[in-house]
């Protein structure tokens, strides 16, 4: 019998799965953690309350508190449920999603849209994503971005945008991006700072873009690693007073 997860990956969108995978090699050498992922097909609409609601079927399967851990929408969706559910939440670790935390690529894809053509918006968008790529690899990549912006659970379209206010995150916090993530810039990120309660964690890598924790799995592995086992160390010395 397989044991119970200590982590879960929230993955909203099967093409960009591949860019998850170092760092979730990373923290398995440490802990357990399990993959949760939703995906829809092109004729589907795309609905976050859906989504929450199939994440707490599964969750009600475990027995214990677990941490989430999710990137761009991935993390959005762990936000919006921990809010809903905290109870069933250790902790929420957040990765490029800015303090307005529905903010993600397809939101910018959207905002232009009405002004250029999709290849060249893909093509952009690649650059800002990844930075500076060959040709063949490029190709490659705005092939990925497009069946994202198909089949994944953004909920921004051409006819609207959504916008979803910071507040303070009732569980244990962290928050993690890249200086140079075009997506959600540095400012973006910071705009969590005032919402960070004690114990919470900030931390940028120094580049990276938005796809930090594929080009970085050892260095962020290490800093959220640390996070989760200070929750573990705070929780012996509270356990060890009160006795």
């Amino acid at each position: 019998m397989s044991p119970e997860p200590d982590a879960i990956w929230l993955n909203t969108s099967p093409s960009l799965l591949c860019f998850a995978q170092p760092l979730l090699r990373e923290l398995s050498r440490d802990v357990t953690i399990a993959r949760w992922e939703y995906s829809q097909t092109q004729d589907e609409a795309s609905s976050l309350d859906v989504a929450i609601l199939l994440l707490d079927n599964y969750l009600q399967s475990i027995n214990q508190p677990v941490h989430l851990i999710g990137h761009s929408t991935g993390g959005l969706l762990g936000l919006l449920y921990t809010r809903r559910y905290p109870e069933k939440v250790k902790s929420l670790t957040l990765l490029a999603v800015g303090a307005d935390a529905a903010l993600d690529w397809q939101a910018h894809y959207y905002a232009h849209l009405p002004y250029l053509s999709r290849q060249k918006i893909l093509n952009a968008m690649v650059y800002n994503l990844f930075g500076y790529q060959n040709e063949k690899t490029v190709k490659r990549l705005e092939r990925i971005l497009e069946q994202d912006k198909n089949c994944s659970l953004s909920p921004h379209s051409l006819m609207k945008r959504l916008s979803v206010p910071p507040a303070p995150v009732p569980v244990p916090f962290m928050v993690c991006g890249s200086t140079d993530d075009m997506i959600v810039e540095p400012e973006s990120l910071q705009g969590w700072r005032p919402f960070l309660m004690e114990g919470d964690r900030y931390w940028e890598c120094q580049k990276g873009r938005h796809f930090f924790h594929f080009f970085y799995p050892n260095l962020l592995a290490e800093q959220i690693l640390d996070f989760w086992q200070s929750l573990h160390h705070s929780k012996l010395v509270f356990s060890s007073l009160v006795k």
